[in-house]
């Protein structure tokens, strides 16, 4: 028996010299170099493959099966002449016993030099079409191709032997100074990846592999180019499909055409899992950075394969937003506050879809204002935008432009009312104002007509505290939608001192010239504070009730106001016209009556008022009032006239009548009698509106007709005495006829 396993012992340990002999005669007197076009023609006619082996091809084959090839192209069949692929040096080396067990255990993969180089022309035709099939074996309409077909005679198992797992093993994997580049002739898109550096630690099924990449990526539309290195540990179990890439750190830094030449830093780090089986994706312990602002959150993807659906969290801490967007090349337009947007702060749950991306459960703190709701992106290709908030306060004037520059119409409109002001001093005595002659609005177009036309949003704003051109709105509402060029504020409401503001409009941008209209309502709304708030002097006082039904078209302040059209009623109550005694002016007409002149000062330079009203009718930018009435202490005031807005200006006739209170007038020469009493007296009011009632004036002309009816009547009551019955009545009314002539 000794014998016998001795002989066996030696029978086998020939054997294995024989092979290792054989070994080493095929890999020393058997060159693959000589092979090249034998290789060339089975790439050609089984892969679809035009391979070109510039330099040597080394190799091996126990207990390694070994390859090297050295500057190498690969090209379609169908474009041999524009090569997708070149490398300078391949090298990779495979156990020979483990591939009957259906394992792969390789040593080191080298991949040096690799240029891979796609392109489609302009007919959508690619360079690397072909590939994978064999030469003149096209696919067939309705038939598979034949990669297909080997893959499916690949995946079908044996009858009652079922395939065993492919297991690879292998060293590490090291790719160095390669390339990709990809250029659409089509679109004129260009993207590449340069640079590329990889390398892996020992990749086997289950385990952690250290994977570390390095590369430079670019675009040409917008130019772009971004630096970026990946580190992390990759696993993988092909049985679970279940794919981890763990402890990942992403850093780079990104510039081009967006940035405006700035830089942006970027980083993120966290676990990332991908399982097919359970149709999910999940980035967990998520932790980003972009510059100055930092980030927090977790993302999860569910039915990958179908229509992926987003979930997750997102909290960004405390970052001062304005320096942010500057720091990424974004410019804010001017504000009114240059601090503003230096504070902001947001935690939200994110939802989102292909097509869609909402924030929910939103949390944001914007310089000093906290909101909470929702705000997203319902579709991206519609860019149709949804806002539904809740904040505590806002000051927005603080966003708004700063105060611009008058143009010339304002500027010359400016000076004609400072010049018309200055003229008008005294207490009624000089001479009436001319009506202002220049344009107040401006011809510039306001509205950006192509943006509005593609709006898609839906807003609902609620804050209780508001400030908004300078008017401090409480429990304020806002609820507003656009699409298809239509854009319609369905409510504005809020509070104003006390008195309440409502309003609705639309804005119909599909028409080449837009449409407007606009319905608002006041109630009990100080008529002061409005003036105030838009930097205009407080002429009148009082409560306001206002409701207005108005329309226009155009694109700029002068069109809307040439094309104004509507109705306008107001009621102010409790009032005062600021600066404008008509006391002391209709004392002076009723001296000018009595012959006597004025002793005093006037007593007052401002007149109270219990109720002033009017309806307003708009035709073209000029507001006929023809009721306009003014109850006062002891007077009745009554007007009819016109506002031109086009160069807010004004002309009215007024008529004073003082009642039956015959109160103690400003000064004895204005003593009234009986006589004046029922009387309208005549008050001519014109010039720019910004006057008020110092605008102005009594009617000369029409003083002397009530001087004169005045003076028939005392010669009618003459005659009547004088005569009494010794004349016949005939003569008498004779008489009073002539003199009331």
């Amino acid at each position: 028996m000794k014998a016998l396993g001795k002989i066996l012992g030696l029978v086998i340990l020939g054997l294995l010299l024989l092979l290792v002999a054989l070994g080493f005669a095929l890999t020393h007197l058997f060159d693959p170099n000589d092979y090249k076009d034998e290789i060339r023609a089975l790439a050609r006619d089984k892969a679809g493959l035009e391979l070109n082996i510039a330099g040597d091809i080394g190799w091996s084959l126990f207990p390694w099966l070994g390859l090297e090839l050295h500057d190498t192209t690969l090209a379609s069949v169908r474009t041999p002449e524009q090569p997708f692929a070149d490398l300078r040096m391949l090298g990779l080396s495979v156990r020979v016993l483990p591939l009957f067990s259906r394992e792969v255990e390789m040593s080191d993969i080298t991949l040096n030099g690799l240029n891979l180089t796609l392109a489609r022309d302009e007919n959508g035709s690619s360079n690397w079409e072909g590939v994978g099939q064999p030469a003149g074996g096209e696919a067939q309409p309705g038939e598979p191709a034949p990669a297909e077909q080997a893959e499916t005679a690949n995946e079908e198992p044996r009858a009652g032997k079922p395939r065993r797992p492919l297991q690879l093993d292998i060293d590490s994997l090291t790719i160095s100074d390669a390339r990709v580049s990809y250029h659409d002739a089509q679109s004129g898109q260009q993207f590449s990846a340069e640079g590329i550096e990889l390398s892996t630690g020992a990749i086997r099924e289950a385990t952690s592999i250290p994977v570390k990449l390095n590369a430079f990526f670019g675009s040409n539309q917008p130019v772009m180019r971004a630096r970026t290195e990946l580190q992390g540990d990759l696993r993988f179990d092909n049985k679970l499909q279940r794919y981890q890439f763990e402890n990942l750190r992403l850093s780079g830094e990104a510039s081009g055409e967006p940035l405006e030449g700035k830089t942006l830093s970027f980083s993120a780090q966290g676990q990332l899992l991908v399982d097919r089986a359970a149709d999910i994706a999940e980035w967990t312990s998520l932790k980003f950075t972009a510059n100055q602002l930092r980030g927090l959150g977790e993302l999860k993807v569910r039915d990958l394969q179908e229509q992926p659906k987003l979930a997750g969290t997102l909290s960004i801490a405390e970052f001062n937003l304005r320096e942010f967007l500057d720091g990424v090349g974004q410019q804010l337009p001017p504000m009114a506050d240059n601090t503003a947007l230096g504070k902001a702060e947001l935690v939200t749950r994110l939802t989102g879809t292909s097509t869609s991306l909402m924030l929910e459960e939103l949390d944001l703190k914007l310089d000093g204002s906290t909101f909470t709701g929702q705000i997203g992106i319902s579709d991206f290709a519609k860019q149709a935008l949804r806002v539904d908030l809740k904040g505590d306060q806002l000051n927005l004037d603080r966003y708004l432009p700063p105060p611009g520059q008058e143009d010339a119409s304002g500027a010359a409109r400016k000076s004609e009312v400072e010049a018309t002001e200055a003229a008008v001093i005294g207490s009624g005595t000089t001479p009436l104002p001319d009506k202002p002659t220049q344009q107040a609005w401006s011809e510039a177009s306001v509205l950006p007509i192509a943006t509005l036309r593609r709006l898609d949003t839906r807003i609902n704003l609620d804050i209780g505290s508001l400030t908004a051109m300078k008017l401090p709105l409480d429990s304020f509402a806002l609820r507003a939608r656009s699409a298809g060029g239509l854009l319609t504020l369905e409510e504005m409401r809020g509070g104003y001192y006390n008195g309440r503001v409502e309003a609705s409009a639309s804005l119909d941008v599909r028409p080449q010239i837009p449409l407007i209209a606009a319905q608002t309502r006041f109630a009990r709304v100080p008529v002061e504070r409005l003036l105030e708030s838009q930097g205009e002097k407080v002429v009148v006082k009082g409560l306001l009730n206002l409701d207005s039904d108005i329309r226009s078209q155009g694109n700029s302040q002068k069109a809307w106001v040439d094309n104004l059209n509507g109705k306008i009623g107001f009621i102010i109550d409790n009032g005062i016209l600021v600066d404008a005694n008509l006391e002391q002016q209709l004392c002076r007409a009723i001296s000018t009556l009595n012959r006597k002149p004025l002793t005093s000062d006037p007593r007052s330079k401002d007149t109270p008022f219990r109720q002033l009203k009017g309806n307003l009718t708009l035709r073209n930018g000029v507001a006929s009032n023809p009721d306009l009435k003014a109850s006062i202490p002891g007077l009745t005031v009554n007007g009819n006239g016109d506002v031109d807005l086009r160069v807010l200006g004004m002309d009215y006739r007024v008529g004073i009548v003082i009642e039956g209170d015959k109160g103690a007038m400003p000064d004895p020469a204005c003593a009234v009698n009986e006589r004046y009493v029922g009387i309208e007296w005549p008050l001519r009011c014109r010039g720019p509106l910004e006057l008020g009632a110092k605008a102005c004036r009594f009617d000369k002309d029409g003083l002397g007709k009530i001087a004169a009816r005045l003076a028939g009547e005392k010669l009618n009551e003459t005659i009547e005495e004088k005569l009494g019955d010794k004349v016949s009545p005939e003569l008498k009314d004779a008489l009073k006829g002539l003199f009331n002539r």
